[in-house]
């Protein structure tokens, strides 16, 4: 009897066990640290650079430079930037109550609000205190969008596949150029498409590609195409800098560095331990939070438009890793920490926490969605906050060789737009909204100096991005368009082809 019960308990032990185990295209269950650290690494290698830029860009827009004295706090917000996008993607992946939508999405400093920040900012006439009326805004908006994430169950009438497909088309297209402009070396480089970077750029795609296809199928060697091969550019990138000169010269004499050479003194100078603050303490004692008019209605309306592009990365990820529609709870979930998480990012001086669509590539292309794997990944940015020599090494990386990576999953982000509009038929109403939307909507917000004639809050919203444009006529098209008209299924094609053939052979047998 002893045995028997010692046998139940094994069996029911093992049972468990096997309930905790998962593979790195189950979100749920853990999977070996030797594939969940790999895998994780991937995607903090895929958006460390995008996590940190809009920062370094507003940063410079409100005129706190190294040059200018604030060298101590630009470092202190950089080393928070990666902390909060840490602690918010792991809320995202594991939800606190209703905050979080359970859903494989890495979050993530959003460049989408650069150009709402950088004309707020001159219209604050910049300074700390420009900066602190940014975050203030933040705060409210953020708030704002956590509401609103509430309510997405009944406002996802307004957001059916015709909708979000369109949407995250626009994501899409708007990051194709600037995937290219890091495998060129980066927008505004000297040596902008040069050929090493070019070089760097294609020997990164070209190892993803043959280790994706040429290797064991679900082996460490293809589902971590994308960490390896930017690994083997990285190093590519570092013997061009010790063999190759570092620097050249402009058509007018000045002396610059080449966009691929690899600075190792920002390494050298990089802390050990730091620990992050607050705004008002310590290394950001000169930012105070303070609320602006002029600041919060700009920053809030993009709040909503966020939360438009929010639903579409998670509809994008859901589609493109799991292959089914997102839930309501995982959309609702994940609006709200997209806002909340902003509001929370804010007291740390940081920029709103969005999703971030460069990993919904990622999961596009290997479909890889362990929990366990990309929570590994948001740790490790954490640690690299508390340990700014880590993250001195991520952050000098090449952008040629994040650019080899970036072209295909940027690329990939259109193809799930795609696999959205299509799951459902496609009829002339739903082309004149994808139509719509895309040609005159993206059209016109990626088109530099199109909206230069609107006022100046409408292009607050509609210039600098396709997507807003984009998404706001797809729903409201989406809602005027009558419904019932003419659709087109795949079995309409295969019918009119059988009857084209059965025409053809009945006029075959008439001629005989």
């Amino acid at each position: 009897m002893k045995d028997e019960i010692n046998t139940k308990g094994a069996g029911a032990a093992a049972a468990g066990a096997g309930e905790n185990e998962g593979t790195p295209y189950t979100f749920e269950g853990r999977i070996p640290l030797s594939k969940a650290i790999p895998l994780g690494l991937q995607h903090v290698v895929a958006m460390f650079i995008g996590n940190l830029t809009p920062l370094i860009i507003v940063m410079g827009t409100c005129g706190l430079t190294v040059d200018a004295g604030y060298g101590a706090l630009r470092t202190a917000l950089l080393q928070n930037a990666m902390v909060v996008a840490g602690i918010v993607t792991i809320v995202q992946l594991f939800s606190i109550g209703p905050c979080g939508g359970k859903v494989p999405i890495i979050m993530g400093t959003s460049s989408g609000f650069l150009g709402v920040l950088n004309n707020t900012v001159n219209a604050l006439g910049g300074g700390v205190l420009a900066y602190g009326a940014i975050m203030g805004a933040c705060v409210v908006g953020g708030i704002f969008e956590g509401v609103l994430g509430a309510f997405i169950k009944p406002l996802k009438k307004f957001f059916p596949h015709t909708v979000t497909g369109s949407v995250v088309i626009a994501i899409g297209l708007s990051l194709l150029g600037v995937g290219i402009n890091y495998l060129c070396g980066g927008a505004g480089k000297p040596d902008y498409g040069s050929l090493p970077n070019l070089f760097i750029g294609i020997v990164v795609l070209v190892s993803i590609i043959l280790l994706k296809h040429y290797t064991k199928k679900n082996s460490i060697l293809s589902i971590s195409s994308v960490l390896i091969g930017i690994i083997i550019g990285y190093i590519v990138a570092v013997i061009m800098t010790l063999v190759l000169p570092n620097q050249g010269v402009t058509a007018d004499g000045t002396i610059y560095t080449y966009s691929w050479v690899v600075n190792f003194e920002a390494i050298r100078a990089a802390k050990w331990i730091d620990i992050p603050n607050v705004i008002g303490f310590g290394d950001l004692k000169d930012i105070h939070l303070s609320f602006h008019a002029a600041a919060i209605i700009p920053i809030g309306i993009m709040f909503i438009v966020t939360a438009i592009e929010t639903v579409g990365d998670i509809s994008a990820v859901v589609e493109g890793g799991m292959d089914r529609e997102a839930t309501d709870s995982e959309l609702s979930g994940g609006v709200i920490c997209d806002g909340l998480g902003s509001a929370f990012a804010a007291f740390f001086g940081v920029l709103p926490n969005t999703s971030f669509s460069q990993n919904v590539g990622l999961v596009s292309i290997t479909k890889v969605v362990n929990r366990f794997a990309l929570s590994i990944g948001a740790l490790f940015l954490v640690v690299c906050g508390f340990c700014p020599k880590i993250g001195a090494i991520m952050s000098i990386m090449p952008q040629s060789v994040l650019g080899g990576a970036a072209v295909m999953m940027f690329a990939s982000i259109l193809i799930s737009g795609i696999q959205l509009i299509t799951r459902e038929p496609i009829g002339s109403r739903e082309i004149t909204i994808i139509s719509i939307a895309i040609g005159l909507g993206y059209g016109l917000g990626s088109t530099s100096g199109a909206v230069a004639a609107l006022p100046y809050y409408m292009q607050l919203i509609f210039g600098g991005s396709g997507i807003v444009p984009c998404a706001i006529l797809a729903i409201l098209l989406n809602a005027w368009l009558p419904q019932g008209t003419h659709q087109t299924t795949p079995e309409m094609y295969m019918n009119a082809a059988v009857d084209a053939s059965d025409e053809e052979e009945a006029e075959k047998h008439m001629n005989l």
